[in-house]
């Protein structure tokens, strides 16, 4: 039986499903306490939370129910993680009374979480909120966990950035510059997906806080492997799930609500369509 088949046997029939994998209109606090008592695994999991801002697709929480939620969610997701995997959590920031405006949620949580924290990875974008009375806000964090710090993925060769300033400098006679570029360094400068009649990104779907494909695959192609099954606890207008299927990996995901399984579907299907097209082109070569 695959992957796949184990976990539609202990969650039940998802809402959408393909060959790659399956997404269920559940609160993922459900389906992880039930995945985390059947022993079944994941490899790794690559997500983004509400922010707890009062985004239409949220309801604001009290502080320390909003960290006290995100501590319970993530542990789950530890306990059903295989010992060399990963958790890729992207946070930006809420207001705090009388504390500030723009407080990191790396601030909250990174040590509320059973991972080990590898690295903190700066998502560095050129369009965001315009300001006057501050700094435009131009970052979002994503902090890079992995269960075990001596076994753990990393495919650097497949990140590499081949932008070299310098690509045939030698030292001794022997290039200094690995022949498929640099280390991306900890910033990665990827474009956000916008909106607005004349400048939306061609991805762009209804949802209002959507992750950049680019964004995600350099996620999967650098922490994940081939066939691997990645986990979208909050998968919204599902990014995560095209992207790995894009990639060649499964994908899981949970999205509580209804009115983005549509939109989700609609992509993913789209998505299989694209891939078969490109397995049918290959085969004419």
């Amino acid at each position: 039986m695959s992957r796949l088949e184990d976990i539609k046997k202990v969650l039940g029939s998802p809402s959408y499903e393909n060959e790659f994998g399956l997404i269920y209109n559940m609160d993922c606090l459900e389906g992880l306490s039930i995945l985390s008592e059947s022993g079944l695994n994941i490899d790794a999991t690559i997500t983004s939370p509400p922010y707890n801002i009062g985004k239409e697709y949220e309801k604001i929480m009290p502080l320390n129910e909003y960290v006290n939620w995100l501590e319970e969610v993530f542990n789950l997701v530890f306990n059903i993680t295989k010992e060399d995997g990963a958790l890729l959590l992207n946070v930006g920031y809420l207001g705090i009374p009388n504390i500030g405006k723009a407080v990191p949620i790396t601030y909250l949580i990174w040590d509320k979480i059973k991972f080990y924290l590898q690295q903190e990875i700066i998502w560095n974008y050129g369009a965001g909120v315009a300001a006057k009375k501050f700094l435009s806000p131009r970052n979002e964090k994503i902090l890079w966990y992995i269960k075990n710090p001596e076994v753990y993925t990393f495919n650097l060769d497949n990140i590499r950035d081949p932008d070299v300033k310098y690509p045939n400098q030698k030292k001794n006679g022997v290039l200094r510059c690995n022949t498929l570029g640099k280390n991306p360094s900890d910033v990665w400068q990827i474009a956000k997906v916008t909106s607005g009649a004349n400048r939306s990104s061609q991805e762009r779907t209804n949802h209002p806080a959507q992750f950049p494909e680019d964004l995600i695959s350099r996620m999967i192609k650098g922490f994940t492997n081939q066939h691997d099954l990645i986990l979208d606890p909050y998968m919204g207008s599902g990014t995560t799930a095209s992207t790995a299927m894009k990639n060649n990996r499964l994908f899981l995901g949970f999205e509580i609500d209804s009115n983005y399984l549509e939109t989700i579907s609609n992509r993913l299907n789209k998505t299989l369509v694209e891939i078969q097209d490109k397995k049918k082109l290959l085969t004419l070569f």
